[in-house]
């Protein structure tokens, strides 16, 4: 089973609403995630374009799934969340958006940070939309916290 599918079943059973409204992880390397959501009825606002928490949700998908991954990898249990974000729209966000988070080496060298020296870390993480053309749609930033759990 593809590492994503594994993710995509872990958030039907853990955020049963992302599934729902769409959310899905297409693509997880060691350098970049993907997660996809299509405009539809449950992630639609009044104006027939998507609605803006359902645009987040699949942006903080991409950074959260690549960091979880490569906490899983360092074999620690470590404690991730989000303690700020940011956020853009440049155009209305119709069809497919695809968010995209390339910052996986930046991931790996704040989880050794996190694990050397035994105090909780910081990262911004960007994650951009696109829709269908390639055109910029919005445009995320989340700052994740990263500890070592003792």
């Amino acid at each position: 089973m593809k590492l994503a599918t594994k993710y995509n079943l872990y958030l039907l059973k853990t955020i049963p609403i992302s599934y729902l409204a769409g959310v899905r992880i297409k693509d997880l390397n060691s350098s970049q995630c993907t997660a996809s959501v299509k405009l539809g009825l449950l992630s639609q606002n009044p104006f027939k374009s998507m609605f803006w928490a359902v645009q987040g949700m699949a942006a903080e998908f991409s950074t959260g799934i690549l960091c979880a991954d490569k906490i899983r990898g360092t074999g620690k249990k470590i404690s991730m969340l989000v303690v700020e974000n940011k956020a853009v729209f440049t155009k209305k966000a119709v069809g497919r958006i695809t968010f995209t988070c390339t910052q996986g080496e930046a991931i790996d060298q704040i989880l050794k940070q996190a694990i050397n020296s035994n105090q909780g870390c910081t990262l911004w993480l960007k994650s951009q939309g696109r829709d269908e053309t390639g055109a910029l749609v919005s445009e995320f930033e989340f700052l994740w916290s990263f500890k070592v759990k003792s």
